[in-house]
């Protein structure tokens, strides 16, 4: 994201630096492996208790998105799904009875995105995983990329860079839109664009530049 004034400075390390991350900062974004993930909840308030429902996720290697590589798991919460949200994600309590708690579907997960970098759109959001380490002994270590970052970067000029609007912007077709697996794949879509586009802006590597506070970053955007 461009400053007036200042040098170009991009903060692709969300989440946290890690060893993992460093070993990543020469290697080049198409020949990365990423797992594209997304979630659904009972709402949108992880510190209020809000728990995930469903974990959707794909898998892009070497510039190519892998449709048969995913992962689809609904969750069961523990908890009532918030009546207001389920026509956003159409997932019904009676939908996820049943269903294996998220102590089950976190280390599946975590297994399927193993050795990979993980993706998502507004990966903030997706803090929801990062509450949950706790109640598993996980630690998500991965390096993360946002895809509503990379927009940023790429087209600093859009008004908006909702996962719908990047969408129309690179002709992709919306198919399952707030369905986990449904909006993993199509951000794992937008990734594959938006690579090509930053390598020509000389962006080849995770490796950030100058860092800054990556609230700063999303506070700049309009989502």
């Amino acid at each position: 994201m461009r400053r007036r004034n200042q040098q170009p400075h991009y903060d692709f390390d969300l989440f946290k630096t890690t060893d993992q991350t460093s070993a990543l900062d020469d290697r080049l974004l198409s020949e990365l492996s990423f797992t594209v993930f997304d979630t659904e909840t009972t709402g949108l308030n992880p510190s209020e208790g809000d728990e995930i429902i469903q974990i959707g996720a794909t898998r892009c290697v070497n510039g190519k998105l892998l449709k048969q590589e995913s992962f689809e798991q609904l969750v069961n919460p523990g908890r009532l799904i918030s009546p207001a949200t389920i026509p956003i994600h159409g997932i019904t309590q009676d939908m996820v009875e049943g269903k294996p708690d998220i102590t089950e579907v976190l280390p599946a997960f975590y297994a399927f995105a193993q050795d990979t970098v993980l993706v998502a759109h507004n990966a903030v959001f997706d803090e929801f995983l990062q509450l949950q380490e706790i109640h598993t002994d996980l630690v998500f270590n991965h390096p993360v990329l946002d895809t509503l970052l990379l927009s940023a970067v790429v087209h600093p000029n859009q008004e908006s860079h909702r996962l719908e609007a990047i969408a129309e912007r690179f002709n992709i077709t919306v198919l399952g839109r707030h369905t986990a697996l449904g909006d993993a794949l199509v951000t794992a879509e937008v990734l594959l664009r938006l690579i090509p586009l930053l390598q020509a802006m000389g962006i080849t590597t995770p490796a950030p530049g100058p860092r800054g506070s990556t609230e700063d970053l999303y506070a700049r955007l309009k989502y």
